[in-house]
């Protein structure tokens, strides 16, 4: 069974403040965190990339080439490198995203002018759903001033289905968020830098935002709108300005 997401206290809404979704639902918004929710490539990637790659070296004993080499090909592969440390190595997941993300994430946070109020303008319920573990994210979350609109957070720590981790793009992780959301699928939209994440999201019926960030790895292999895209943005105040096209 998926591990329950970390929650947190929602925030009251009335009737009128929701915005409805086709059938008359709620809009219920997942939202990946990096790239998405903030810019990524500034600085964080750099410290993530480095501390992920002495994680490899140290559990492994390789030298820098070999701990690169393994990182990209196992987030390639499973769409995280902790899956492949795991699953073809025996590294425990929890110690290794601990000490790829042992860093002060708040002085390398850099987002989009005016994020919270931004957000605020998308009415629904809004959940995080991410690849990166929850200490993490909690601290980008918090140092955007966005914590407490989130209903729950979906990390990686919670993606485990069957004894085995199940991060994004897995349909089966997928199938599990949307049981546990309680709408159908076309009251869902999955908020996403990554496209093969939509993908899957898509194949559900849910509905999908590519937000183009030029830093995420690929985006430059897709410059038009992918068919499983229903909308594509540059930003979250974007969003907000053409969320109308997700209507119906």
């Amino acid at each position: 069974m998926l591990v329950p997401p970390a929650p947190h206290r929602p925030r009251r809404r009335s009737i009128g403040s929701r915005w409805a979704a086709g059938d008359g639902g709620e809009r219920v918004w997942l939202f990946d965190l990096d790239n998405t929710l903030h810019d990524c490539s500034v600085a964080i990637f750099k410290a993530i990339d480095q501390n992920m790659t002495e994680a490899v070296i140290e559990a492994l004993g390789v030298d820098l080439g070999e701990a690169h080499r393994l990182r990209v090909m196992y987030w390639k592969r499973y769409g995280a490198t902790v899956i492949g440390m795991s699953r073809h190595h025996g590294i425990d997941t929890r110690s290794f995203l601990e000490r790829s993300h042992r860093f002060d994430p708040a002085p390398l946070v850099h987002c989009e002018a005016g994020l919270a109020r931004k957000l605020r303008g998308l009415k629904g319920r809004k959940i995080l759903l991410t690849n990166a573990p929850l200490a993490y994210a909690r601290g980008v979350l918090g140092t955007l001033g966005i914590l407490q609109q989130f209903e729950s957070l979906w990390t990686i720590d919670h993606m485990t289905l069957q004894g085995r981790i199940r991060p994004k793009p897995t349909m089966a992780l997928m199938k599990q968020v949307l049981a546990r959301v309680g709408q159908p699928p076309s009251n869902v939209v999955l908020v996403e830098d990554t496209l093969r994440n939509l993908k899957s999201a898509r194949a559900l019926g849910m509905k999908t935002v590519h937000i183009f960030h030029p830093g995420t790895p690929f985006s430059g292999l897709h410059a038009g709108r992918s068919p499983y895209v229903d909308l594509r943005v540059n930003s979250i105040g974007q969003l907000l300005t053409s969320r109308h096209a997700l209507r119906g």
